[in-house]
């Protein structure tokens, strides 16, 4: 269940600005709501919403204020077809995000097993044993 977010909060996390008010120029209903608050959503957890219930009530009510659409639109929208999809890759790259690749996980890989171990308190009992 989602956290109740204050008046201060919904205005610091789930005020549309700028640039995020034209990302939703064009769309309509349940796809203008579902992509405005997927993009705010995702400022602030660094993820998508896995469901309805990550999302407070009073967020999507004070989202679908600003984005003029009725908030049960939400009920309409379509969580994991091609507009979710999409929805998705607009979000990422309007937020500079991209999927992590294969070559990317390998890099990650090399650095962990490179850093972590010097940035621990017993480094060097990890490397004597």
């Amino acid at each position: 269940m989602a956290r109740v977010p204050d008046e201060d909060e919904l205005i610091e996390h789930w005020t549309l600005v700028g640039d995020e008010l034209d990302l939703l120029t064009g769309r309509t209903g349940p796809s203008k709501l579902g992509l405005a608050l997927w993009l705010k959503f995702f400022t602030v957890e660094g993820r998508f919403p896995a469901g309805r219930s990550e999302l407070p009530d009073e967020a999507v009510g004070y989202i679908a204020s600003q984005a003029k659409v009725p908030a049960s639109d939400l009920g309409l929208f379509d969580w994991e077809g091609r507009t979710a999809e999409r929805h998705r890759r607009v979000v990422r790259t309007f937020l500079g995000f991209r999927e992590c690749s294969m070559a990317d996980a390998e890099k990650l890989t090399v650095w962990l097993a490179e850093e972590v171990p010097e940035m621990l308190p017993a480094a060097g009992l990890l490397r004597s044993l």
